[in-house]
């Protein structure tokens, strides 16, 4: 049985980690590097660091401080946020990250997944969903941090992505995201069931009991999260020690 992974996520905007909800009313919650280092002698499997700003601000993402992360840590780590070309994922990776993440420029132009996956392999391609479950009672994509909507309807779009090369999906449910009221579990099982590449389940942790949730139920490969890590609420070392407990691979 593979181990599941434990991924905190740290969104940055300005040279900062902050958190909100659905990617709104932000708070500063500490310096990226030295988060991601505290992240990673807790036990963290992998960290992904988001730059929640660059698309919106139509600017790329923060080589400069990729480098500073990949000094600073020894873990695996993936960077996204205004990632468009293939020389911004080219530039991304020569500066240390380990995978990129690609969502609103896949969207626009999806062979940009075929163009990265064949340079480099679908290991190092990470397409983030950022989707919400809207009143016809289907998963649309959205873009730009959540604030545009798409016509992309979740399940269709992930076996796309796959198809075209994409080694990973990571899916944030933004009618979850930041609430702490668990994640969407039935989705994250049908996704699972509608690709055969490992899902990132993101948006909406509160508790152990939600992770395991969507770990188990959801038959999610890793659980992303952020606010439960950010504010103390239970360190990486306990949280898996309550997932080995409860039977779920991880590694210790």
């Amino acid at each position: 049985m593979l181990a599941k992974r434990i991924i905190p996520c740290l969104d940055v905007k300005g040279g900062r980690t902050v958190k909100g909800i659905h990617f709104e009313g932000l708070r500063d919650v500490g310096d990226p590097v030295d988060l991601g280092r505290h992240y990673a002698h807790e036990g963290a499997d992998e960290l992904v660091y988001l730059d929640i700003s660059a698309t919106r601000e139509e600017r790329h993402t923060f080589t400069a401080l990729v480098s500073r992360i990949a000094d600073g840590i020894n873990i695996p780590f993936t960077v996204g946020g205004g990632i468009s070309t293939i020389d911004d994922a080219a530039r991304l990776l020569d500066a240390g990250a380990d995978k990129i993440s690609i969502n609103s420029a896949a969207i626009r132009r999806p062979e940009l997944i075929d163009e990265i996956a064949r340079r480099y392999g679908s290991q190092f391609v990470v397409v983030a969903i950022d989707a919400r479950l809207t009143d016809d009672g289907l998963w649309h994509a959205t873009t730009h941090g959540g604030t545009v909507a798409t016509d992309r309807e979740l399940f269709s779009w992930a076996r796309e992505a796959q198809d075209r090369g994409a080694g990973e999906i990571l899916f944030t449910s933004m009618n979850h995201d930041g609430t702490r009221s668990g994640y969407p579990c039935d989705t994250f099982a049908r996704l699972a069931a509608t690709v055969s590449i490992p899902i990132i389940a993101s948006g909406g942790a509160g508790s152990a009991a939600d992770i395991a949730e969507v770990l188990t139920t959801g038959h999610a490969d890793a659980a992303l999260a952020a606010s439960i890590f950010h504010y103390g609420e239970i360190t990486i070392g306990a949280l898996k020690a309550q997932l080995a407990e409860q039977g779920i691979a991880v590694r210790r």
